[in-house]
């Protein structure tokens, strides 16, 4: 129900973004989404605190946090540009724009943007990996509620400014949760504070680089870096298992 709920949100909140998007002047949209960009920043920045949590540094050492977040980025960079995963999920959100309503040039860089944006932003963050897990454990989905009600008004904002795309981010998320949720339901109830933890740090970075993508400081290929949330708890239960 976690999920449903979530994708029925962005869903909502694209629309009535798409709604009053041609009512607000281009500069207004711009500080909003500026404004969006930002709070992803701190967001970002907060899920940091993660590399300090006792069970994680108990796991791995101190120093080891880092080390193994960083670990996780470049193993998972190096998956990411082999398999093209940003440069797939373009292609798939162009074929989107082709298929909805087919539009001009700057209206599918504008559909793109917004889907890939939104779909990076909707499904790296730590709510949508930890409230997946609870839903799928059984233990209500109070966390994906919460992360639903966020995503619902950040798709106005964004859909304001980007249109129709940031609809369409439902879809990874309907299916990366989904996943997650279902995948929990055998294996969810061994992951420790740790796991979770290298997880959620490494999430961290990866709303950071979305943050900047966002502000359109520099275009970081965080799809490319999604394998790094895979990584990230092997390699912790692998140091774990070593020292």
């Amino acid at each position: 129900m976690g999920t449903i709920i979530n994708i029925l949100a962005i869903v909502l909140g694209a629309t009535i973004g798409v709604l009053i998007g041609n009512r607000l002047p281009e500069k207004m949209s711009r500080t909003i989404t500026d404004a969006m960009g930002l709070v992803v920043l701190v967001i970002g920045a907060l899920n940091l605190g993660a590399l300090a949590d006792k069970d994680f540094v108990a796991a791995v050492s101190a120093s080891g946090t880092l080390l193994v977040v960083l670990g996780s980025l470049l193993i998972g960079g190096i998956l990411g540009a082999l398999l093209k995963i940003e440069t797939r999920l373009e292609q798939f959100g162009a074929w989107l724009q082709r298929k909805t309503s087919g539009g001009k040039q700057r209206d599918t860089e504008k559909f793109i943007a917004g889907f890939v944006n939104a779909s990076l932003l909707f499904t790296i963050g730590p709510m949508a990996v930890l409230g997946a897990l609870q839903d799928g454990l059984g233990n209500g989905f109070d966390v994906l509620a919460l992360k639903s009600t966020l995503d619902g008004f950040t798709s106005v904002a964004f859909a304001a400014t980007f249109g129709w795309g940031v609809a369409f981010s439902a879809i990874p998320v309907g299916l990366w949760q989904g996943i997650l949720t279902l995948s929990s339901m055998a294996a969810g109830s061994v992951l420790s504070s740790a796991v979770v933890a290298s997880i959620t740090a490494t999430g961290g970075i990866l709303l950071l680089g979305t943050g900047l993508r966002v502000l359109q400081i520099r275009m970081v290929s965080v799809a490319d870096l999604l394998p790094a949330l895979v990584v990230a708890p092997l390699l912790t239960l692998l140091v774990d298992a070593l020292i």
